[in-house]
């Protein structure tokens, strides 16, 4: 969890790529616990760079593992935000 906190600051301050990178190596880690947390962070981290359908991707394994932690609300900010952004682009 320890480390979980130090990637969480490295989304905080901006260091998006160094979160990314510690939070791969953490979930190819068979060890690791609270991978919905991990799949989390990776889905603000990917948020924060604008790579929405990252986002998505990971919010939705982090929901796979844990359908009531913070992944849920976040993905759908993300699905009210994509959809009032491009609205035009659904009327082509």
């Amino acid at each position: 969890m320890e480390q979980l906190n130090t990637i969480r600051e490295y989304i905080i301050q901006g260091n998006v790529d160094k979160a990314i990178s510690a939070l791969n190596e953490y979930l190819n880690n068979d060890n690791s616990v609270d991978k919905d947390e991990a799949y989390y962070l990776l889905g603000n981290a990917y948020r924060k760079q604008g790579n929405w359908q990252q986002a998505l991707n990971n919010y939705q394994s982090a929901i796979h593992l844990n359908p009531d932690g913070p992944a849920f609300e976040a993905r759908k900010m993300v699905m009210d935000i994509l959809e009032f952004y491009h609205k035009d682009m659904y009327n082509q």
